[in-house]
């Protein structure tokens, strides 16, 4: 049952990236600047108690092989529905790592990064 819901989810993350284009507004404003990454913005360091704070609808982060991502705006239209927010403020790797994402999926989610995650 579990495997369902996250083939569910994951299915509905593929699809609605793949059909939408959503606007991004990113909220990564509360982490610290350590260094200029590729395509010149500066890379923030997370720390996984303050992912944690942004768990619900409005405020949705997630992390993805130690990449913190803000989903904030996609959350709506998932088309899984509410199934994103499963992971909110948490690690969403394996779930996003399924074998039902084209590889395309792969490089829209980096429209959503704002940091990494302190290691």
């Amino acid at each position: 049952m579990v495997w369902l819901i996250a083939f569910a989810l994951l299915l509905g993350v593929v699809i609605a990236l793949l059909l939408f284009n959503p606007r991004h507004h990113k909220s990564g404003q509360n982490g610290k600047a350590v260094s200029t990454s590729n395509n010149d913005k500066t890379s923030k360091s997370y720390s996984k108690n303050e992912v944690t704070l942004h768990n619900t609808r409005t405020d949705c982060w997630i992390i993805i092989k130690n990449k913190v991502y803000d989903v904030t705006s996609y959350v709506e239209e998932h088309p899984g529905g509410d199934a994103i927010l499963a992971h909110a403020g948490d690690d969403s790797t394996e779930g996003f790592f399924g074998p039902q994402h084209a590889t395309r999926v792969f490089d829209m989610i980096e429209d959503f990064y704002i940091g990494d995650l302190d290691q």
